[in-house]
C-alpha cells in the first residue's frame, strides 16, 4: 500500500518546480518527535511572512520566523521520516521556491510540494552537453512515472527520458546543474521525489470502478 503523502499543516500552496536559489541549512535542532531548521535564502526571505510557504529541497514547509537573510521552519516527525530533510546538517546546500503567486507563470510543472518518497542516484553519465542521471526507486512509486511525463526531484521540475521498475531517468541541461543542488548530487545520493498529482486522481478514480473480485 502506498504512503500518503504529507502536507505543511494548514496550507494548500503549489508551486512549479523551477528553483529560485540554493539555500543554505544554518541550523537544525532536535525536538523528538519533530524538529526546528533555521534556512539562509536572502531572496525567499526578501518578502517572507510569518505562514507563508517555502519548499525546501521540494518538500512544502511553512515559515514561522523569518529574520534578516534567515527564515525557521517546524518539521513534523511525519516529514522527516519520508524524505531526506531527516539527515540535512548545517552547511548543507538546499533548493529553495516559494509558492506560486497568483497570475505568475508556470515555468515547470503543477507541484505540491508533497513528497510521495526517496530515490537514490544511482548512475550519473557526462556528457557534453548534459548530463543523464539515473535514480533508483523503491516500493510502487515507478507505476505513477511515465516516459515524457514529469517528476519533481528534490523541488526541480524535470522530464522522465526512460522509466522501468527499478527508477527512471532524466536528462539535466548546464543550467539546471548550475542553479539547482542536482549539479551537486553524486552516486549514492538520496534525494526526495514527488510524482505527477495526476497519475495518483486517476488511479484513485479508475479504482473505484474496477469490477469487485470474489
Amino acid at each position: 500500500m502506498q504512503d500518503h503523502p504529507f502536507t505543511a499543516e494548514g496550507t494548500a500552496p503549489v508551486f512549479t518546480g523551477i528553483v529560485e536559489e540554493i539555500g543554505e541549512i544554518v541550523e537544525v535542532t532536535d525536538l523528538g518527535d519533530a524538529a526546528r531548521i533555521t534556512v539562509r535564502g536572502p531572496l525567499v526571505t526578501s518578502d517572507a511572512r510569518p505562514g507563508d510557504s517555502i519548499a525546501v529541497n521540494g518538500v512544502c514547509l511553512t515559515v514561522v520566523d523569518p529574520e534578516g537573510d534567515t527564515f525557521g521552519v517546524d518539521v513534523m516527525g511525519e516529514t522527516l521520516r519520508r524524505s531526506s530533510l531527516v539527515d540535512v546538517a548545517p552547511g548543507a546546500r538546499v533548493n529553495l521556491e516559494r509558492a506560486l503567486a497568483a497570475g505568475a507563470r508556470l515555468g515547470g510543472h503543477i507541484v505540491q510540494g508533497h513528497v510521495d518518497g526517496t530515490g537514490t542516484i544511482a548512475a550519473r553519465e557526462e556528457s557534453e552537453h548534459w548530463t543523464t542521471v539515473r535514480f533508483a526507486v523503491g516500493g510502487a512509486l515507478t507505476r505513477y512515472v511515465v516516459e515524457k511525463g514529469s517528476i519533481a526531484v528534490d523541488g526541480v521540475s524535470l522530464t522522465v527520458t526512460t522509466v522501468d521498475d527499478d527508477g527512471f531517468a532524466v536528462g539535466l541541461i548546464p543550467t539546471t546543474l548550475r542553479e539547482t543542488i542536482l549539479g551537486e548530487r553524486t552516486v549514492g545520493s538520496t534525494v526526495n521525489l514527488e510524482v505527477d498529482v495526476v497519475a495518483k486522481y486517476v488511479e484513485r478514480l479508475t479504482a473505484a470502478h474496477q469490477p469487485s473480485r470474489g
